[in-house]
C-alpha cells in the first residue's frame, strides 16, 4: 500500500504581478512560480503565484513531521526576509500563505501524521497577514 506523503510551503499569490520581481526583491529563489497573471488581460484577471516549498517527504523513508518541515525547512529560510515580504505584499497586493499538502495512506497499519502549527508559525502568519491552507487527499479511493 501507499505511504503517507507531505510537503510544506510558503506562497504568495495575486493578480497581474511578475513573480521574478518577488524573487529579486526578497532574494530567495522559489521552488516554483506561475506568471500567468502578468500576461493576463485586465478584463479577465488571472492569478500569478510564487512558492517556496520543501521536497515531498514519504513516510516510508522518514517520519512525516509537519511541525519540523514548517519550522526547519520553511520558516528558518523565510523569516529573515519578513519585512521584505510585508513590503512586497503591500506594494503588489499579494496574498501570503503557509501551506501543507498531504496524501494520506488508507493502510490501517500506517500511522497518521501529526499536523499542527506551533507558536512560531502562528506568530509569523500574524505578522505578515498570512493564512494557513491544508490540502489533503487519500492515496487510493475506496
Amino acid at each position: 500500500m501507499a505511504s503517507n506523503k507531505g510537503r510544506a510551503y510558503f506562497g504568495l499569490s495575486g493578480y497581474h504581478f511578475d513573480p521574478r520581481v518577488v524573487t529579486q526583491f526578497i532574494g530567495l529563489e522559489p521552488t516554483s512560480f506561475d506568471d500567468a497573471g502578468m500576461r493576463g488581460d485586465l478584463d479577465k484577471p488571472v492569478i500569478s503565484s510564487w512558492e517556496f516549498s520543501t521536497e515531498t517527504i514519504t513516510s516510508d523513508t522518514q517520519e512525516l513531521d509537519i511541525y519540523k518541515l514548517l519550522d526547519d525547512e520553511i520558516l528558518k529560510k523565510i523569516e529573515p526576509t519578513k519585512d521584505k515580504i510585508i513590503e512586497i505584499c503591500k506594494s503588489h497586493n499579494l496574498s501570503p500563505r503557509i501551506g501543507i499538502v498531504l496524501t494520506l495512506s488508507i493502510d490501517k497499519d500506517e500511522t497518521t501524521p501529526d499536523v499542527g502549527f506551533g507558536a512560531r508559525v502562528i506568530k509569523f502568519c500574524s505578522e505578515i497577514g498570512a493564512f494557513i491552507n491544508i490540502d489533503y487527499e487519500l492515496s487510493e479511493r475506496i
